[in-house]
């Protein structure tokens, strides 16, 4: 009886919908009509205007910046172009490093051009009348360093060769004399990527300028001749040898110079190896005894007026304060300390820079992806301030 009373119940519900049904099914294939666009309200555009990303949100750029792919689309032209070369098979630990500028442009998510300026600098790079583009990443093979070296050098030189998109760039009035062709160059800011990058961007920039004097920011000298097990002429480019072979091309001149180092070495004839490829060493405790002033008049005097080239390797900072990256090294220089030195160094003939060994697999809370991105901001700001800014004055201090 029961389940003739459901069957029956079941019938008269189907017969009370036959009609809506089939008044659906007309000409709608059985689909409920859409409200009305007028019924919806405002767009998006009209109610709240352009669409400005939050921090978190938006494409992935550094800083918010326009982004193009700049090695396909010539077209897009530029003054200072961040180009991300994640290579990692040049490493001699910890491995990670491709992912270097991914967390870097991760760890930039907060700023922007149009809140880039900043007390200790006293300007904005984004406006100072040069474009900045993200270029995004070389698509670097994995499988083949002696190739992917060849794909980050023809990377480079093929942005280095781009024309500027302004003639406003602060260094207008010395990279023509600096370069071998007369003409004004872009430049470049490389996110790494292991230390190995260095070499194919060496000699790329040779091809514009000569031998050029580094500033090479890192806890290992990177001159070795070579590792144990080598035995092919590939296998002796590291990201621990590449300063080495580039002195063996005459990539870079007598006047270079390393910052922060504090590894465990062979012996003294590390050092004398280290001189005969064109360095001078200010040591990790160097800070301590001379001070920042005394490190930035060093580098200074040591480069001079030649055509510079800023190398740094995230481990120059402490592990405590920026451990994500392939060799740590404990009794490094805090994010604070580094980036007072390169203040420092602003009005230098730079033509070109990077940071690199940033492996965000081991990063805790984005520290070091951070650190390197607010390190990337100073690079701007050093290429676009003619001189070193002057010691900002202090409320504090002026009480005291």
């Amino acid at each position: 009886m029961v389940h003739e009373r459901l069957r029956l119940a079941s019938l008269f519900v189907l017969a009370s919908l036959l009609p809506a049904l089939a008044h659906h099914g007309s000409g709608s294939h059985g689909q409920i009509p859409l409200k009305p666009i007028e019924s919806i309200g405002e767009t998006w555009l009209s109610k709240y205007g352009q669409q400005i990303d939050q921090p978190f949100s938006g494409p992935l750029a550094f800083s918010h910046l326009t982004y193009s792919r700049c090695l396909e689309d010539e077209s897009a032209q530029f003054d200072v172009a961040i180009l991300g070369m994640p290579f990692d098979t040049g490493t001699s630990y910890r491995p990670g490093a491709r992912f270097g500028p991914y967390a870097i442009r991760s760890g930039s998510r907060r700023q922007r051009g149009s809140r880039g300026y900043t007390l200790a600098w006293g300007n904005n790079p984004y406006e100072q009348g040069s474009k900045i583009l993200d270029c995004g990443d070389v698509p670097i093979i994995p499988f083949d360093n002696s190739l992917a070296l060849d794909q980050m050098e023809v990377a480079y030189s093929t942005l280095l060769n781009r024309p500027l998109a302004s003639n406003e760039t602060s260094w207008a009035d010395t990279s023509a004399a600096l370069a071998k062709d007369g003409v004004e160059h872009p430049r470049v800011i490389s996110l790494g990527g292991d230390h190995t990058i260095v070499l194919p961007i060496l000699r790329s920039l040779h091809k514009v300028y000569g031998p050029i004097s580094v500033i090479h920011f890192d806890a290992h000298l990177d001159t070795w001749a070579g590792y144990p097990g080598t035995v092919t002429e590939q296998s002796r480019i590291t990201h621990g040898t590449f300063f080495y072979i580039a002195n063996e091309e005459g990539l870079i001149s007598n006047t270079s110079v390393h910052a922060g180092i504090r590894c465990k070495l062979a012996g003294l004839g590390d050092v004398q190896n280290d001189e005969s490829v064109g360095f001078q060493i200010i040591s990790g405790e160097d800070i301590d005894d001379l001070g920042v002033t005394a490190i930035i008049d060093t580098i200074r005097k040591r480069v001079g007026n030649s055509p510079v080239y800023l190398s740094l390797d995230i481990d120059v900072i402490d592990p405590g304060l920026a451990p994500a990256t392939g060799t740590p090294e404990a009794g490094g220089w805090t994010t604070r300390e580094v980036k007072r030195i390169i203040r420092g160094l602003a009005g230098l003939n730079f033509v070109g820079a990077d940071i690199v060994e940033v492996a965000p697999a081991y990063d805790h809370a984005e520290v070091t992806g951070i650190a390197a991105a607010d390190i990337v901001h100073d690079f701007l700001s050093m290429f676009l301030t003619q001189e070193s800014p002057a010691p900002r004055r202090s409320p504090v201090k002026d009480e005291l």
